[in-house]
């Protein structure tokens, strides 16, 4: 499997479950709870873990910086479909969503969507990347199972 198919493959899952998790919380009326959004980093991790292990085990790839590169790729690019989802949200859907994040505890007042665009993709990407590292602290020293079972 290509890398570029293990990144899309892997950013769509990621953005499939941060996408369904939000509307899960939309239909029980928890959209306002901020730092339920906080569990969008189980989604984000899982799917860097399953990129970089797809690379690993599909294509035998075990440089270091190849696997890093494959998993910040599938975060930058679930950070940005993430960001094209809340724009499309917010412009089409619910433009009063801007508030609930107001008054959150973690944005602040004064929001546009701009503002609010830029500072995800600060933090998407940021702790996308930082996701990338930990990770890649486990399959620095992993190896491949040679042994045929019989």
């Amino acid at each position: 499997m290509s890398s570029n198919k293990i990144i899309v493959n892997n950013a769509l899952l990621i953005f499939a479950g941060i996408t369904g998790f939000f509307f899960f919380m939309k239909i029980l009326g928890l959209d306002n709870v901020s730092e339920l959004r906080l569990l969008n980093f189980v989604f984000v991790f899982w799917g860097i873990n399953r990129a970089i292990k797809t690379n690993i085990h599909n294509n035998r790839e075990l440089v270091y910086f190849q696997n890093l590169l494959i998993g910040v790729g599938t975060s930058i690019m679930a950070v940005g479909l993430t960001i094209l989802g809340l724009i499309i949200y917010v412009t089409f859907l619910d433009a009063a969503f801007i508030e609930v994040l107001e008054n959150s505890s973690f944005w602040g007042k004064d929001l546009n969507l701009s503002l609010v665009v830029f500072a995800l993709a600060i933090e998407g990407i940021a702790s996308s990347v930082v996701c990338a590292f930990i990770l890649m602290q486990y399959y620095k020293n992993y190896k491949i199972n040679t042994t045929a079972v019989a």
